[in-house]
């Protein structure tokens, strides 16, 4: 059953200019009420990064270090790009990550959107 925190392997395919694409982790961060709906086929995501450059954006941009979720090197959750992604596009989960990560996870978010 799908979770929020959970980290899956995902294709976002395709995209379009500067928007995170091709198979890479996501973070799932819609409401548990919808994840576990099977019905219900839109999940809302993060993408995440492996590239330092991603590290300037500074508060929409949050360092998970390797090994935390079980990813396997240095990675960043890209807030600014929150995106739906239909569950046909989900491959195998990675891991889950800690609450502690999941409440940065949530600042970078009102940070992007400009929520109190």
């Amino acid at each position: 059953m799908t979770k929020r925190g959970d980290i899956f392997w995902a294709n976002i395919a395709p995209r379009s200019g500067s928007e995170q694409q091709g198979r890479r982790p996501v973070i799932v961060i819609s409401h548990d009420a919808f994840n576990q709906v099977q019905n219900w086929r839109s999940i809302i995501v993060i993408p995440i990064s492996t590239s330092n450059s991603q590290a300037r954006r500074s508060l929409t941009v949050v360092p998970i270090p390797q090994g935390i979720g079980n990813l396997s090197q240095n990675s960043f959750a890209l807030c600014h790009q929150v995106t739906t992604l239909d569950r046909s596009k989900f491959e195998r989960q990675i891991g889950s990550l800690p609450e502690t990560t999941m409440q940065e996870i949530e600042e970078g978010l009102k940070a992007a959107m400009d929520l109190s």
